[in-house]
């Protein structure tokens, strides 16, 4: 537990706050975050900075990710510069330890302002001289994949070849050590067109499971809203007769008459049920049932549809 005398005293001193994946608990921001996903293909967290008075905040640095600040209160002074080495990794064989001289962008942000930094740049905000006040600035980080992520994706795939899951041979001496090593890289050009970035990026999307959620089975009643709660779109593949939904490491199959409803209950906005069933003809309420009981939709609470207010609309209903 906070100690909120202790942070009053050393807010009037001046300081910086840091909260870290605020959409892991604030549904305003879950629900930001998965839109931004649903329109990035990315996945994204959140982080809220609350400086006050004349604290500096964060020293010079770089993130190896894309970020998008929103300013939702107060000033804070910035300076962006470029960058001292091509897409830097968390995990890299060098690090930038140096900010380059020229400033790409400097000045004051103000509420309302909105300021996407790429992955690499250098950059530093701070209150410093600026007297009493406060800045309270959300930023968004989109980590993306990159060719290191796809081509470990590649090696994990290579356990499903007995080759690759062989003990390396230490002992039998340079010939047969030779004749292992060769056929192995023989057999590496053949994994990189069955497992394509295409592949990577799809399955990537398709296999991240549902986020947290409230479920109630109908304790309460049988819900009246729903809402998709998987990270990414989920992909909708008609064969014949038959839609498959493809979504948070689950494949479900629906008549192909269910299609309508699907697309509205799997929007990403809140879905009435009863208006669904209405506008498609169908009966939503049991389609529904299973998209909550495969975790691709959740009940819709309160807290959910109050992140959502503002910032989606309603699937399925009037306006």
């Amino acid at each position: 537990m906070a100690r909120m005398d202790r942070l009053g005293h050393l807010m009037e001193a001046g300081c910086t706050i840091v909260l870290d994946t605020l959409d892991t608990f604030d549904p305003t921001m879950e629900i930001t975050c998965q839109a931004m996903q649903w329109w990035s293909r990315e996945l994204v967290q959140v982080n809220t900075y609350l400086t006050t008075n004349e604290a500096a905040g964060f020293t010079m640095h770089w993130d190896d990710h894309d970020v998008i600040v929103v300013q939702l209160g107060g000033e804070k002074t910035w300076e962006v510069r470029g960058t001292s080495r091509t897409a830097p990794m968390y995990r890299d064989t060098e690090r930038p330890t140096e900010a380059p001289a020229d400033v790409v962008w400097s000045g004051t942000m103000r509420a309302g302002d909105v300021m996407h930094i790429p992955r690499g740049y250098w950059h530093q905000a701070t209150r410093a001289e600026r007297g009493e006040g406060y800045s309270l600035h959300a930023t968004f980080g989109l980590v993306k994949r990159t060719g290191v992520d796809w081509l470990a994706w590649v090696a994990d795939h290579a356990r499903e070849e007995q080759e690759f899951r062989l003990d390396l041979d230490r002992w039998s001496g340079p010939t047969t050590q030779a004749a292992q090593a060769a056929h192995l890289v023989s057999t590496v050009p053949a994994l990189v067109p069955s497992h394509s970035q295409e592949s990577y990026l799809r399955l990537r999307e398709q296999e991240r499971r549902s986020r947290r959620h409230v479920t109630t089975a109908g304790v309460f009643g049988p819900p009246r809203h729903v809402l998709c709660m998987t990270d990414f779109p989920p992909y909708f593949e008609t064969n014949g007769d038959t839609v498959e939904v493809l979504g948070a490491k689950k494949a479900v199959g629906f008549a192909i008459e269910a299609e309508p409803a699907l697309r509205l209950l799997l929007s990403g906005n809140p879905a009435n049920i009863e208006h669904v069933s209405r506008r498609t003809g169908l009966d939503a309420s049991a389609i529904a049932a299973t998209l909550l009981a495969t975790g691709l939709c959740a009940e819709l609470t309160e807290e959910l549809d109050a992140g959502c207010a503002g910032l989606v609309g309603r699937a399925g209903a009037p306006g």
